[in-house]
Order: C-alpha cells, then sequence, then structure tokens
C-alpha cells in the first residue's frame, strides 16, 4: 500500500489518507489490478482491506488522529455485514479505531446490481463507517447513483478538476455538484490538485477538502508529508 493524504485545507492538515494498491515492489495500482478477476476479486478485496490497516498502524497513522480511507470492490461484497468481519478483526488486531475508516468505491467499476451497492452503503453507514463515491463525474455513472443512494462523501474526478479555474463551463458544473451535495448533507472531496489555480477555484467554491499532487505524492508503505505550498495557500485564503 502507499499513503495519499486527503488535505483539510481550512485547518492545513490532513483530514485522512487514501490508501492505493501497490505491487510488492512498488508496481502501479494499474498492473496489481489487471490481475483482479471474478475467481480472484472476492480474496483480493478482502486482503487489500487487511493490508490497508495493518500498513497505515505500522506506519503511525493510528497517532495523527486522522482517517484511513479504503477502496473497495462492491461487485466483491456477497454480504455487507459477513464481508466486513475480516476488516474489523484485522481493526481490532492493531487497534486501529473502525469509526475512523472510510470504504470508497468507484463509479468506474460497473454497478452490476446497484440496490445490493446501495445495501452495501447504508450497512457501513450503520456500522459507523464513513462512505465515498470515488471518481463522481467520470464512468458508468454519476447523477443516477447519488440519486439512488447517498454517501458520505463523493470524491470528484479529477479530469473535472484540470484546469479548473481556466474553464467556465467546469467551474460552473462543480460550482453546481458543490451546492447540490451542500443541500443533500454529502462532503465534497477535490481529487488531482496540481496547480495554486485549480486550489483557489475551489477555495472559492466552498470546497474544504482536497487531494492531489500540489499537496504530496503517494508515499509507498509511508504516511508523506504535506507540501509547503499548503501553507502558502492558507495565507492567502
Amino acid at each position: 500500500m502507499a499513503f495519499q493524504p486527503i488535505v483539510d485545507i481550512l485547518e492545513g492538515v490532513p483530514f485522512a489518507y487514501e490508501a492505493l494498491v501497490r505491487g510488492p515492489a512498488g508496481e502501479s495500482a494499474a498492473t496489481v489490478l489487471s490481475q483482479v478477476s471474478e475467481s480472484n476479486r472476492y480474496a483480493f478485496d478482502q486482503q487489500c482491506r487487511v493490508k490497508a490497516i495493518e500498513t497505515a498502524a505500522a506506519a503511525g497513522l493510528i497517532e495523527t488522529g486522522t482517517r484511513l480511507s479504503i477502496n473497495f470492490l462492491p461487485n466483491a461484497v456477497y454480504s455487507p455485514a459477513a464481508c466486513i468481519q475480516v476488516t474489523l478483526k484485522a481493526a481490532k488486531k492493531v487497534d486501529f479505531p473502525t469509526n475512523r475508516l472510510i470504504f470508497e468505491f468507484t463509479e468506474n467499476e460497473e454497478m452490476v446490481d446497484p440496490d445490493h451497492v446501495a445495501n452495501i452503503i447504508a450497512t457501513y453507514q450503520q456500522m459507523g463507517f464513513g462512505t465515498a463515491l470515488d471518481d463522481f463525474g467520470a464512468g458508468h455513472a454519476g447523477l443516477n447513483l447519488l440519486a439512488r443512494f447517498q454517501p458520505d462523501i463523493i470524491k470528484l474526478d479529477m479530469e473535472l478538476i484540470r484546469g479548473l479555474d481556466q474553464s467556465m463551463p467546469r467551474r460552473m458544473i462543480v460550482g453546481g455538484v458543490v451546492k447540490m451535495c451542500a443541500s443533500l448533507g454529502v462532503t465534497v472531496i477535490a481529487e488531482g490538485i496540481e496547480t495554486e489555480g485549480e486550489l483557489d477555484a475551489l477555495r472559492t467554491m466552498g470546497v474544504r477538502y482536497v487531494q492531489g499532487f500540489y499537496f504530496a505524492k503517494p508515499k509507498f508503505e509511508a504516511l508523506p508529508p504535506i507540501s509547503l505550498s499548503l501553507t502558502q495557500a492558507r495565507r492567502t485564503a
């Protein structure tokens, strides 16, 4: 696992760290995910959850007081209450507070059964976990999914963020999503921030949580420090 911070630009501190799958020698997520098939999807999903928790604990995340965001594959979950048991055991083993876990799923995996996904989200929320819809605005669905169920968080796809400060249509779309989510009680995280201009545009829209190379690149089996550029951004807020 590698970790990348999700930054609270209001407080100037990490809000959470996302666990990003890597190969044993640091191979990319794409390389690893290309080996996932129908036959090994469940085992892979379970092992990723356990590894994320174990590695985050070893990296010192528990002591930071931040949250851990773990990607999961909805199509690998046959029963949310049953499939979470291995995760709970892993958290208990390292004394990881389960109320600091966020489970995020991506729109890029086709929702074979949206009602089943809605049940997963509802079950996780009832158990006190955070839930997040990743890559919002890309993949197989967008507003349709948000109409079916409301996760605690949506993560705006980086393609919507790229060049945001120079594109009126992008700002209008992102601003509309931010306002809609505020009405629904859904927190927005913007992904893929790479420039000060993108950050300034998001701050103007009221986006508080951001993630991207502008702050830190993922670090293998460790928590990367936030770039000093964040301090500069706060001074201009």
